[in-house]
């Protein structure tokens, strides 16, 4: 599973939804449990993000410890039939709502986590069904007033409408090699001593992330670069309309040209804009230029 796909989980004891709409993890709703560790317990919320390992907690986890999680709704302890293949810890498991099951490492550092489906080609075909992503027009011609409303009067603007769902042919304006790598929009972070990969979400609008780093909710990403030349996409001149944060800048393949493309360097703000040059012949469908 290559793409960023949110999986929606449920207590296999008890049946109740583990999926927290209030609290969002990686731009998707969170995987909602209760920690149980040596010294405290507490709620605990996981990516939904497949491949993605980053979590709320207010709870101090020391790497290599190994921890228990029950649902926050029955109190039954999440327990996995197996053991870690890597570290030979317990597995925690929950049902998957598509049919089958996600089992993870109990202990905090491993990454180990695996899927088993029940129906293989039901699952896939649920996955995409609910995405509903393919297949979605890139641009849509309308014409609109000074206001900015669609009009047919011979005065109005004539601009290009880019769809929810469009498909971003996203480039390094360094050195123009494609930023689009196994089905996501792909960049290295640089965070001083510490540097991985962010994956975002290659279609407008849909706000799925992941990260080979630890990301916390709220905070500055770090120094986004390109995967090909490892030059910085920070743009100096711009700063999220949202936050303030910095923004990283790519270029995106918009009709005959390439166009600047906008995106917010902070964990969980999902601003992302045009240049006002741009801005001129192109909308974003439900973004915050309307």
């Amino acid at each position: 599973m290559s793409e960023l796909i949110s999986l929606n989980v449920h207590c296999p004891v008890c049946g109740e939804s583990f999926m927290d709409d209030t609290h969002l993890v990686d731009n998707c709703p969170s995987i909602l449990l209760k920690l149980i560790t040596e010294k405290d317990e507490g709620p605990f919320r996981l990516s939904s993000v497949w491949n993605s390992y980053n979590y709320l907690s207010d709870i101090e986890i020391p790497k290599g410890s190994i921890v228990k999680m029950a649902c926050t709704h029955c109190n039954s302890e999440l327990i996995g039939k197996s053991r870690c293949d890597n570290c030979n810890a317990p597995m925690i498991a929950y049902d998957l709502d598509l049919g089958g099951r996600v089992d993870i490492c109990s202990r905090v550092g491993c990454k180990n986590h695996f899927v088993k489906l029940v129906d293989f080609s039901f699952a896939l075909k649920n996955l995409f069904n609910e995405s509903d992503l393919y297949g979605t027009p890139y641009y849509e011609r309308m014409t609109l007033n000074d206001h900015g409303f669609e009009a047919d009067n011979e005065d109005a603007e004539e601009v290009e409408i880019m769809k929810t769902g469009s498909f971003l042919h996203a480039f390094c304006p360094h050195c123009n090699k494609t930023l689009i790598k196994d089905g996501t929009l792909k960049f290295k972070v640089d965070r001083g001593e510490e540097t991985g990969f962010l994956e975002l979400s290659p279609y407008l609008n849909v706000f799925t992330s992941r990260s080979t780093l630890f990301l916390k909710e709220g905070e500055s990403i770090g120094n986004i670069k390109c995967i090909h030349c490892d030059k910085s996409l920070a743009d100096k001149e711009q700063k999220c309309e949202e936050c303030g944060s910095d923004v990283a800048r790519v270029h995106l393949s918009a009709r005959t040209k390439h166009i600047d493309f906008y995106i917010c360097s902070k964990k969980g703000c999902r601003w992302h804009g045009l240049s006002k040059e741009d801005l001129k012949e192109i909308k974003l469908e439900d973004s915050l230029e309307w």
